[in-house]
């Protein structure tokens, strides 16, 4: 939390900010939060410790065309993604179906599937005919292939769908040549049978992971389209966003987003900056404070005049800061990608060594046939469903154990993460506050405390409150009839019960009232980061109670867990620094780092993943999106805002922290399928290659279209069984 600014020559602005506190006269406690604007607990000095984030936004149009289209183009839902062109699961399952169906006329007029059931077909025309389907084939249903490997040559990246494409236009080249101008048998089978699989195999994988990330458009959608302007008259009138201009005076009534972000001049509430700053609470905001776009106004009435427009805003830099981030992640290949390229290599220098070597000794002819057969060879059937298989299987097992995988490249490399970073509020903890200790004075039950805590607090909509009234509930508490209810503003509440007066109120309050309470008992709950509320009967003591954020249960497992792994365990929070130490410690984390913006978490998971460490970063708010995107895998909470959910690349869906240990676990159990299959798919390229080149033709052996055929439909068979063997260790 804390008093941590944004420095011009950082990042965001040229004004210092600060996050407001809950502070004693004494410095003692550091509490991040607030009050309600019914129900606070500070001293008359903390009133003066003002909260100012002056940090960006955006004009939620402006910013959202450019930045919309390098999001769509570089991030993706898995590694094929950006390969496919821009096709939709409908089209490669479109282009699937009406090829299959004319691969099987293909199928039965190849010279190859008559040779080998033993029948014979021939009429006028039946090589034309068979050269027309193949061309549709080629070019409807190639298409994805053929655009995806240009985009690799560009890239100078090449994988699978250059690898493809290089056997394809083989063999509808070379079949071309054989129909209409040259000697030789064509492999129009093989092309067919080739795009068929592929196209499959891209479909299966699509389906699995089906919807890119919209992180981007889920950022937008934060912001308000209209808003109440307040002209110089007093008319109010609404206008839209885009049309406001700094020096603009607006309204923001209670429950609405603020839009923009802006000084205000007049009015007095609090605001729910949680999904934008990681504040636990509510912060109070009035006269002279710094209002952020997107936030949540509480139940008061706020006058913005409006500082930052378009790109200068903060939401707009958080936008900026996400899209580079994915446009750095896109950039990495997956592992059937990566096999694809070294196939593709030694594919071509194969296939110029097979050429040059029969030219030189022999007819051109059979030089180019071993050439083809050698390329088409090289890309195995097997291959087109080696990964998509195990893709559609390991999803299927991660939807069962609460987990969505959204990017599958990432997911992929999740067995190399050495160093996980956690978000605090809402991760690690409850993001509610719950009574964690209760200290009732001589003569005064802990019950009887409670009761009266909990009897006026039922009043308020305050975190603090919810925790205590939680707390009565969970004890199944009395309630008392209360009457006179009030809020003292900055110091808490006041109410009648049973016509005592009883006050609900901060330390400051008992020091300017000179009620005497024990300091060091106080003390020692402040260092652990917890707020403390005093209750008062008739102006005497009755009692303090702490609360805190609730650490989740499950947090505990998952950090002993991960330590045993060897995998470092990283907080990282917007929290001030006695509050995210006290949990850090409580969980046995292996660092801490408090106090940080949005864009300090990004820059913190950079430096993180210097000397080759893979980082994980597990989080579920506004501000965690951009280190979600900067991190090798971005983990959401389930239970997080949807441009958090939307950035990750994994999705815990039970919102448990602990399925952290699942998703490392199917990864590391997706790779060693991914390799067994592809092992199986390319394995037996290292016989099939060199007969296909003549190695042994000396001696008799030569392989033939029909053997290749044979041999890879068999490994196809066996990937596909496998794949279905797939289990979280």
């Amino acid at each position: 939390m804390g008093n941590k600014g944004i420095d011009s020559k950082n990042h965001f602005d040229d004004e210092h900010s600060r996050h407001n506190h809950y502070e004693s006269d004494n410095n003692e406690h550091v509490h991040h939060g607030h009050k309600h604007n019914e129900h606070v607990y500070m001293t008359e000095n903390e009133q003066h410790n003002d909260h100012q984030h002056t940090t960006p936004e955006k004009n939620h149009h402006e910013h959202t065309e450019r930045s919309h289209h390098s999001h769509n183009h570089n991030h993706s839902s898995h590694e094929g993604h950006d390969k496919h062109h821009g096709h939709s699961i409908a089209e490669f399952k479109k282009r699937f179906w009406v090829s299959l169906v004319l691969t099987i006329p293909i199928s039965y007029l190849s010279m190859m599937i008559q040779m080998l059931f033993g029948y014979h077909v021939e009429f006028p025309g039946d090589t034309f005919l068979l050269f027309l389907l193949s061309t549709i084939v080629f070019f409807y249903g190639g298409k994805p292939f053929l655009f995806g490997a240009w985009s690799e040559i560009k890239d100078r990246a090449p994988g699978m769908m250059l690898l493809i494409s290089l056997a394809i236009v083989t063999a509808y080249v070379y079949s071309t040549l054989t129909a209409f101008f040259i000697e030789g048998s064509d492999f129009y089978f093989e092309l067919a049978t080739l795009i068929v699989i592929m196209l499959l195999g891209h479909w299966i994988e699509m389906k699995s992971i089906s919807g890119a990330s919209k992180a981007l458009e889920e950022l937008i959608k934060l912001m308000p389209k209209e808003v109440h302007k307040l002209e110089i008259e007093g008319n109010i009138v609404e206008i839209s966003v885009e049309d406001l201009k700094p020096g603009d005076q607006i309204l923001v009534k209670p429950g609405e987003k603020i839009p923009l972000d802006g000084i205000i001049f007049e009015g007095h509430s609090t605001v729910d900056e949680s999904m934008l700053t990681g504040e636990s609470i509510p912060v109070e905001k009035t006269i002279g404070m710094e209002a952020i776009g997107g936030a949540i106004n509480g139940d008061g009435v706020l006058k913005i005049t409006v500082r930052k427009t378009g790109s200068d805003t903060y939401l707009a830099k958080v936008i900026q800061l996400v899209s580079e981030a994915q446009k750095t992640k896109s950039k990495a290949q997956g592992f059937a990608d990566t096999a694809a390229k070294w196939l593709f290599y030694v594919a071509v220098v194969s296939g110029i060594i097979t050429l040059a070597h029969w030219w030189i000794i022999g007819d051109f002819d059979i030089a180019l046939e071993r050439m083809v057969t050698v390329l088409i060879i090289a890309c195995p059937h097997a291959l087109g469903l080696a990964t998509p298989l195990v893709a559609s299987r390991s999803t299927s097992l991660a939807a069962k154990n609460g987990l969505l995988i959204r990017n599958r490249t990432s997911f992929e490399s999740a067995f190399k993460i050495n160093r996980i970073v956690f978000d605090k509020t809402g991760t690690l903890t409850e993001g509610n506050f719950g009574v964690t200790d209760v200290y009732p004075n001589k003569g005064v039950s802990e019950e009887e405390l409670l009761k009266l805590a909990y009897s006026v607090e039922i009043q308020s909509e305050h975190p603090i409150a919810k925790g205590i009234v939680k707390e009565g509930k969970d004890r199944k508490l009395e309630i008392y009839e209360v009457n006179d209810y009030q809020n003292l503003t900055g110091k808490g509440l006041v109410a009648k019960i049973n016509g005592s007066e009883i006050a609900v109120v901060s330390p400051g309050v008992l020091r300017a009232n000179q009620i005497s309470f024990d300091e060091q008992k106080y003390e020692n709950l402040a260092q652990q980061g917890k707020t403390v509320i005093f209750v008062l009967k008739d102006s005497v003591l009755q009692g303090m109670i702490a609360l805190a954020d609730i650490i989740r249960e499950s947090s505990y497992k998952v950090i002993k867990e991960l330590s045993e792994l060897g995998i470092e365990t990283v907080m990282m929070t917007g929290d001030n620094s006695r509050v995210a130490h006290y949990v850090g410690e409580k969980l046995g984390m292996t660092k801490v780092i408090a106090e940080v913006l949005p864009h300090e978490k990004s820059d913190n998971v950079s430096t993180l993943k210097e000397g080759g460490k893979k980082v994980a970063m597990v989080g579920d708010g506004v501000n965690d999106a951009p280190a979600l995107a900067e991190a090798d895998l971005g983990i959401a909470i389930g239970a997080g805002t949807d441009v958090a959910i939307e950035t990750a690349d994994v999705v815990l869906v039970n919102s448990k922290p602990v399925d952290i240990l699942s998703t490392l676990k199917l990864s590391k159990a997706s790779r060693r399928k991914m390799v067994q299959n592809l092992i199986w798919a390319t394995g037996y390229n290292i016989i099939a290659i060199p007969l296909a080149a003549g190695v042994l033709i000396s001696v008799g052996i030569v392989i033939t279209p029909a053997i290749g055929a044979a041999v890879m439909s068999l490994s196809t068979i066996i990937c596909a069984v496998n794949a279905q063997l797939l289990r979280i260790d």
